[in-house]
């Protein structure tokens, strides 16, 4: 019998490259609060002019410019948390974005990965993990958020099911057992 792991965890991606989006986000909520805020602002005042009394000679609404700008900063955001890796029970699923923001699920079960690389814990340039896969092909997953918790968690199923794996924390197992060597 070999080790499964109990249930799906996901990695999502690292915060600097989700701060573009939650930047826009913010923005778009303080637009948007600027334009409610001059459609119930006072009569005289110039932001209501501006909102409320601009708005009859524009083409679309401050209003309908405030809920497209809302809805594609959300979806902005959501469109960031499409990316990452999942381990689950039958093996990994990356999620990845293409161009023009669609996005791309690639599945490998457990039995299709050769090798496993780890890249040190305390190497200083940003490696990824990469799968040597039973075709000779070799796929890297894409940076996540918890990138040390990722390779221990692979560190484990590879030693549990004989994969071999290259790098490493240098961990140990419950055991005392070096992860990885």
């Amino acid at each position: 019998m070999t080790y499964r792991p109990e249930r799906r965890i996901a990695f999502g991606p690292p915060l600097r490259q989700q701060a573009v989006s939650f930047v826009y986000l913010t923005l778009a909520v303080a637009l948007t609060s600027v334009i409610v805020y001059g459609q119930h602002a006072p009569a005289g005042s110039a932001l209501f002019r501006y909102v409320v009394e601009g708005d009859s000679s524009r083409v679309v609404p401050s209003s309908v410019c405030a809920i497209i700008l809302m809805c594609s900063a959300v979806a902005a955001v959501l469109r960031e948390q499409m990316r990452g890796v999942i381990l689950h029970p039958e093996g990994i699923d990356v999620r990845e974005l293409l161009s023009l923001g669609i996005p791309r699920v690639r599945r490998f079960h457990w039995s299709q990965i050769d090798r496993v690389f780890v890249p040190a814990a305390e190497a200083k340039q940003a490696k990824t993990i990469r799968l040597d896969l039973w075709d000779g092909t070799r796929t890297w997953l894409p940076d996540v958020a918890r990138a040390g918790e990722l390779g221990m968690m692979l560190e484990r199923v590879a030693l549990a099911r004989a994969i071999p794996i290259e790098g490493g924390s240098g961990l140990v197992d419950d055991l005392g057992n070096p992860l990885g060597d």
